[in-house]
């Protein structure tokens, strides 16, 4: 079962794995978990290890919880050999191993050998081409976790019947963040952009017409109040809201404020609205805003790139 285990402090991710694993209990399977967390380049760092998710896993799933420091090799397998009925076995970190990343056909037979049935339930990073998503679904029966399979159908409804207008609304620090909104342009109607990608823009707005970037203030933590203004105004005349990252440094009270008031404009509005994104599902969080959400989802870059081709390599992999 590949699980989204890139996670600190906020477990959710791993929280919404739990009516697979539900089901998985009620029908006394064994699971071999795995996933992978931060970039350890594909080198044992003890500081990267998933030993420390084995009880949170455990807490979850209700399910006795043992851990393997080996992904591959002779400790995993005398690892699931004990492995019980009813029970989970969660591996070390996929990424120390750098054939996960390469998906190398050697890790994934000595990966697949391990288990009978793969379910992939890690929406959030099925937009990588990598040994977990790709490589096991080609030689294993395979099939979607529940969660994954509930963000397919509810974004697949914003692509193909969107309530127009439909705004976005993406910020963030990582510059990838552009190529993910030029490629959903045609799929949306306004754009509304902050975090610190209003910089990396500079003068340069590929389409004025369609595009809002927001004015930051002199610390670049947050964004002007004429630039809350705009996005309020536009958040108003939409009919589908998506919400990507978060206007500014909101952990930081003294920085909060267009996040804020961007957020509580959303929640306000009676249109259909999805967000998605660790930053944004936190911030969420810290302003009680959950239940105004029609959807969150598990991956904000993840759910980007599925509106924008429809479909991630990791789904497409489950339809072999």
């Amino acid at each position: 079962m590949r699980l989204d285990l890139d996670v600190d402090e906020d477990y959710s991710r791993i929280e919404a794995a739990k009516e697979t694993f539900d089901v998985l209990k009620s029908n006394n399977c064994r699971i071999i978990a795995i996933g992978h967390y931060g970039r350890p380049d594909g080198k044992v760092d003890e500081k990267y290890s998933l030993r420390r998710l084995a009880p949170v896993i455990e807490k979850i799933s209700g399910m006795q919880t043992e851990f393997c420091e080996e992904t591959v090799g002779e400790k995993a397998i005398r690892a699931v050999e004990n492995l019980k009925q009813g029970c989970i076995l969660l591996l070390e970190n996929l990424r120390f191993n750098s054939g996960e990343e390469k998906n190398d056909p050697e890790f994934v037979r000595d990966l697949a050998s391990l288990g009978e049935f793969y379910v992939n339930e890690s929406f959030a990073v099925s937009h990588r081409s990598h040994a977990s998503f790709i490589g096991l679904p080609s030689v294993l029966p395979h099939a979607a976790g529940m969660r994954l399979v509930k963000e397919v159908e509810v974004l697949s409804g914003i692509l193909e019947n969107p309530r127009r207008p439909v705004v976005a609304v993406i910020s963030g620090v990582k510059k990838d963040k552009m190529d993910r909104i030029a490629s959903i342009l045609d799929k949306v109607d306004k754009v509304l952009v902050a975090g610190r990608l209003p910089i990396y823009y500079g003068d340069d707005n590929p389409d004025p017409e369609k595009i809002i970037m927001a004015k930051l203030v002199p610390d670049t933590e947050d964004i002007t109040l004429h630039s809350i203004d705009k996005f309020k105004e536009e958040i108003a005349k939409a009919n589908t809201i998506i919400l990507a990252g978060v206007p500014g440094k909101y952990e930081d009270e003294g920085h909060r404020q267009g996040t804020m008031e961007v957020f509580n404009a959303i929640a306000r509005s009676s249109a259909f609205k999805v967000a998605g994104g660790g930053d944004a599902e936190a911030a969420i969080t810290l302003l009680g805003l959950n239940d105004k959400f029609d959807w969150i989802s598990v991956g904000g870059g993840a759910a980007l790139e599925f509106l924008a081709n429809g479909t991630l390599p990791g789904i497409e992999a489950l339809k072999v």
